[in-house]
């Protein structure tokens, strides 16, 4: 069984393309002009142990939004692919993740019901470098858990440093995904009672 997923995604705005294997070694190969972000999918990849590959060229001169929005939802897409019927599948897992002064706990469920909850400290930095703006994170889950089709909660309870605040939820997101989508020889068929998810 081959679970890649692949997607061109082409608007007015942005040119994106997004291939996973979910079953990779974690090898990255990302550029989508945006420093941070580049470094936030790296993270994804290299601790959820899925090759990835992002390629996006962007309206950078506005802004960064349409490019790791954009971004976002054909990884989505590119993952939902990937994960074809989902059988075999553990379906749901968590992971917390500290980064010094910052944690970072998150839990998924590969349910087919795209459902965000989303909490970070207040008050953190508006900027993380010279492009990422920090309310974009939520936009980035709000994107991919909406066309991945998962539910995905996300909680930091403390932390003072905006970037390892972001950067500890795409780790613990990472492998809470590579838990979640791991094939379980205890499972046979769909997880789910329905027998669809």
């Amino acid at each position: 069984m081959t679970r890649k997923g692949r997607v061109e995604r082409g608007t007015g705005e942005t040119q994106v393309l997004v291939e996973i294997d979910l079953d990779g070694t974690g090898q990255v190969d990302v550029a989508t002009g945006v420093g941070f972000f580049d470094h936030m999918l790296a993270q994804l990849g290299k601790h959820g142990s899925f090759d990835l590959t992002v390629k996006t060229t962007g309206d950078l001169h506005i802004d960064s939004h349409h490019t790791i929005e954009d971004t976002a939802i054909a990884l989505g897409r590119a993952f939902r692919e990937a994960l074809g019927d989902k059988a075999g599948i553990h379906r749901f897992a968590d992971a917390s993740v500290p980064l010094d002064e910052a944690l970072a706990q998150v839990t998924v469920d590969v349910s087919g019901r795209p459902y965000l909850v989303h909490v970070e400290p207040d008050g953190m930095a508006p900027m993380i470098g010279p492009e990422y703006d920090t309310t974009m994170t939520r936009h980035i889950f709000e994107s991919f858990v909406s066309n991945a089709r998962i539910a995905l909660h996300v909680h930091v309870p403390y932390g003072r440093n905006a970037h390892h605040i972001v950067e500890a939820q795409f780790k613990a997101l990472a492998r809470a995904l590579r838990d979640a989508v791991a094939l379980d020889p205890k499972v046979h068929g769909i997880p789910s009672t329905k027998g669809a998810l």
